[in-house]
């Protein structure tokens, strides 16, 4: 049988830019240090100044610790449509390891400011001292385009 998974072409390097460009949210997956079992959290996203996904997360989430102790992370990027099969909408898992941005630190300033012009309402919050910037660096990602298209990408393909 061949194996229906394919490199990623254009159409699929198209695709899985626009699900980053468009993402508002994604789901986070880490590593729990006190259970060692995978954990999940809704966080909101915005495209970094590179293209790729960042985020603003809380001190007082699981998720930052979890992330403190392993920032080896995995991202889910897309959402189902209004209309149809949840299955035919285009979704990229982004395996990555996340880098903490901290208050004072050199570059947070400039991606806050990134941060809170794609996101309005984070400006309420993003200067409490327990917020940090998240970026994710991948490590590579596999894109489900919708049926009948599967692709595997490298960290080149999203960086590039």
């Amino acid at each position: 049988m061949t194996d229906p998974v394919r490199p990623a072409d254009p159409e699929a390097l198209a695709i899985a830019r626009r699900l980053i460009a468009e993402a508002r949210f994604a789901a986070l997956a880490v590593t729990d240090p006190a259970t060692g079992l995978p954990a999940i959290s809704r966080i909101g996203v915005v495209p970094g100044p590179g293209g790729l996904p960042m985020a603003l997360v809380s001190d007082l989430s699981q998720h930052t610790a979890a992330l403190t102790s392993a920032p080896e992370c995995a991202l889910l990027i897309g959402e189902p449509g209004p209309s149809g099969d949840p299955l035919t909408h285009p979704r990229l898992s982004l395996n990555a390891r996340a880098q903490f941005h901290r208050h004072g630190e050199p570059g947070h300033a400039e991606l806050a400011a990134h941060y809170v012009a794609r996101q309005p309402k984070a400006k309420l919050y993003i200067g409490f001292g327990d917020f940090s910037i998240l970026t994710f660096q991948p490590r590579d990602a596999f894109l489900n385009g919708g049926f009948g298209k599967a692709f595997t990408l490298t960290a080149a393909d999203l960086t590039g």
